[in-house]
């Protein structure tokens, strides 16, 4: 079995604003491994986000190739795309992306029946999560912390195999990121996912197995002599 989630190789994506073509990933290269998690850090306006949407097929390179599951992304359909994303990609928002007619319960039921999972431990996880009182609640009704601590349930829930996550722990206050921290890479590991973890937090970043940095589009190993 290949071990590699994903294979990136001279990425470029850049978009246009008014008659400016404005780079933001220039020959950005990437592996992703099972079982690992990649943190990856720069400053607002880097192309994180960019990156994270090229990765679950939301948005295309402009040039460079690109293989997600060993699967070359020219030879993947609009319709695959989607289907990973409801099987085998968990993507986390920061805000959550909880559906908000939905109360918290059936957010994560939704979420494990789009996976084709008829049985799921939707309750345990929010009890590991410390939000099991809010079940019953809806989106609207729980704070920033809460939603992103469902939004890390309903990932969970649909067992995927590779997690793109976007600041999972950026509206959790210190002791909840404390908690929850290690939940998230004890299931990468236990499950053999691999993430990739986009983040302004250096304990979390610190947490994983590679930092890089995305900086000037390309992706680099993180020095902290450099840095600081």
């Amino acid at each position: 079995m290949n071990d590699a989630l994903i294979q990136a190789h001279d990425l470029s994506r850049s978009y246009r604003n008014g008659r400016e073509q404005i780079s933001v990933l220039s020959r950005l290269s990437l592996e992703l491994r099972r079982g690992e998690a990649v943190a990856v850090i720069g400053p607002s306006g880097s192309g994180k986000s960019t990156l994270l949407n090229l990765l679950n097929g939301l948005i295309a390179p402009d040039s460079g190739a690109l293989r997600v599951f060993g699967r070359p992304r020219d030879q993947i359909s609009e319709n695959d795309w989607a289907e990973l994303r409801r099987t085998r990609i968990a993507t986390l928002f920061q805000d959550g992306n909880l559906i908000p007619t939905l109360t918290v319960a059936r957010n994560i039921a939704f979420r494990a029946g789009l996976a084709g999972l008829q049985q799921h431990n939707g309750a345990e996880l929010l009890e590991q999560l410390g939000i099991a009182d809010i079940a019953r609640r809806y989106p609207d009704q729980i704070s920033g912390g809460q939603r992103q601590r469902a939004a890390l349930a309903c990932a969970f829930v649909m067992q995927p195999e590779l997690i793109l996550a976007d600041e999972p722990t950026g509206s959790l206050d210190y002791a909840s990121a404390q908690k929850v921290a290690p939940l998230f890479f004890d299931a990468i590991r236990e499950r053999a996912l691999g993430a990739l973890i986009v983040t302004h937090n250096p304990e979390l970043a610190q947490r994983c197995d590679r930092i890089l940095e995305l900086r000037e589009g390309a992706l680099r190993p993180w020095d902290s002599a450099v840095s600081s």
